[in-house]
């Protein structure tokens, strides 16, 4: 680093692992080395935890298989994860891309639990299952620690809740060493835990309990993905091959940008949205600690915190700062939030400008590679006067109406999904402390667990075939699905729950008949019975 170039501050003595280790992802040690000095330090590997004394339990390494032996093969492409794959709260990771195996990293099977080892990733709960399609290997990033269900001993799904659960999870937390905000758990420490040794049956109960959860918002997942590339389709079209309705009796004139259809202009992003920065307000670990609460506190790219106080409230664009800036594909990091939140300094708080709507802000950021407009190797930065002087093309108001009117409710329908999975992820986390405690009893419920096959993925079903119900690997992945269609019985019970009465359902799908819905019904009962008497 040049002596005239100015640093950014290392973070300060109270800063969190989640900012210390934002700061280290970005920045060279080497450009810091002066202001470093030698210290002497003591790690007690000890937990202080204190809790019940639990009756029949288990060593947890010899609960499961840790980091079971894999072969693969130098040379050839495997599935890969990576770490950023990994979304906190979603049940499942898919390895959606292949890279060749050199003989490093994690690997795995599909159906097996991934747990995050480094800091903050842990903290903010990157454990996973792995869910492939194909019956193959795979691998990932060196920073997850891998577990799977030991035959006859313990049952694949219900060890991922288990790691999920604060028995092993905080531990690990307090195992952590290493250099600041590059810490790890150490494996130890987590295979030494002692937890229940509940018998098959009552852990394939928990399970179903769980996933009736996981099942729900992963169907809440897809139908967000579905969405949104509906919006991104319908964006592409209108202002990207200029193919909106009308197009054909309209010329294309020259531009700075290249060709574009009369009666459009090419305007800066400064022109056509409004910046809320000045109102931005970093608050440290050690207040945030002070102050938690329900409101999300945001960083560059994700929810860092959860805090009692906001200070925006409605629809904004964040649009990564520094640090995170900028996707593989040279796509800017941006986070489409709405409600009441509190943002710190590393991302820019934007909204639309009339008659530019702040969707259609995301839509179009979504599209734009930003890399001549991103400063510095360490520490990648947009500032605000390169994010204004990014061009864009502005049709007319007539057309902009038109465009956010048909994706205004696709955009509200994201909203709600993601709150309603947001609740289904509180409810499910509720749950899961208080049955792998033991607090609710599982063992007197009737929920039928003979003859129950895992699906690649690692999900059980509830009870072997019925009449109107199954299961088949090949049709959502073993999701119990209504005969003869691939209609998932999450998916038919999510249209209830939005207020479709039955007879909307059955007039939408023809193919259905009124006993189809009573038995998704009935399958509902049967795997949240537990949470109902709980």
């Amino acid at each position: 680093m040049s002596e005239d170039k100015k640093r950014d501050p290392m973070p300060p003595p109270d800063a969190t692992p989640e900012e210390i280790g934002e700061f280290w992802d970005t920045h060279d040690l080497a450009d810091y080395w002066d202001e470093t000095h030698e210290v002497e330090f003591q790690v007690n590997l000890k937990s202080q935890q204190k809790s019940k004394p639990m009756k029949n339990t288990i060593r947890f390494g010899d609960f499961v298989e840790v980091n079971p032996s894999i072969r693969l093969e130098k040379g050839k492409e495997y599935p890969y994860v990576e770490m950023a794959d990994v979304t906190p709260g979603n049940a499942f990771v898919y390895p959606l891309k292949e890279r060749i195996y050199k003989g490093g990293g994690s690997r795995f099977q599909s159906g097996d639990t991934l747990f995050a080892r480094i800091t903050p990733c842990l903290e903010n709960g990157k454990i996973v299952r792995s869910k492939h399609t194909k019956n193959e290997p795979c691998f990932g990033s060196t920073e997850f620690f891998i577990f799977r269900g030991k035959p006859n001993i313990s049952d694949p799904t219900y060890v991922f809740y288990l790691a999920l659960s604060p028995i092993i999870r905080e531990p690990a937390v307090k195992s952590m060493t290493g250099a600041s905000g590059r810490q790890r758990a150490i494996l130890s420490s987590v295979e030494d835990v002692h937890v229940p040794a509940y018998s098959l049956t009552t852990q394939r109960k928990i399970a179903t309990i769980l996933s009736a959860y996981d099942d729900l918002i992963e169907n809440n997942t897809r139908r967000i993905k579905i969405l949104e590339d509906i919006a991104q389709t319908l964006y592409r079209e209108w202002f990207v091959h200029f193919r909106f309705p009308g197009h054909e009796n309209i010329q294309m004139v020259e531009s700075p940008l290249g060709p574009i259809p009369q009666g459009w202009e090419v305007k800066s992003f400064g022109e056509v949205s409004l910046n809320f920065d000045r109102q931005r307000k970093p608050l440290s670990g050690r207040v945030r600690s002070t102050m938690q609460g329900e409101y999300p506190y945001y960083g560059a790219a994700k929810v860092l915190d959860h805090i009692n106080d906001y200070l925006f409230d409605g629809r904004y664009l964040l649009i990564g700062e520094d640090g995170s800036v900028i996707t593989e594909e040279g796509k800017p990091v941006l986070q489409l939030v709405s409600g009441k939140f509190w943002v710190n300094n590393h991302t820019h708080v934007v909204q639309g400008k009339s008659p530019i709507s702040t969707n259609f802000l995301y839509l179009f950021m979504s599209n734009v590679v930003i890399s001549g407009y991103v400063t510095g190797s360490a520490q990648p930065k947009i500032n605000q006067q390169n994010l204004n002087r990014i061009p864009v093309i502005l049709p007319p108001r007539s057309l902009l109406e038109k465009f956010n009117q048909v994706i205004e409710p696709c955009f509200k329908n994201i909203a709600a999904l993601n709150l309603k999975s947001t609740n289904l992820c509180e409810t499910r986390d509720l749950l899961l402390r208080k049955l792998i405690s033991g607090e609710i009893d599982v063992s007197e419920l009737d929920i039928n667990t003979d003859g129950m096959q895992p699906t690649k993925g690692g999900t059980y079903i509830p009870y072997p075939l019925t009449k109107r119900l199954h299961a088949d690997e090949k049709v959502l992945g073993g999701k119990p699905v209504i005969k003869g269609t691939r209609l998932g019985v999450a998916f038919i019970l999510d249209l209830l729950d939005q207020g479709w009465c039955e007879k909307k359902v059955l007039e939408n799908y023809p193919s259905l008949v009124q006993e189809d819905i009573e038995a998704c019904r009935a399958y509902q009962q049967q795997v949240t019975g537990a949470s109902i008497s709980g």
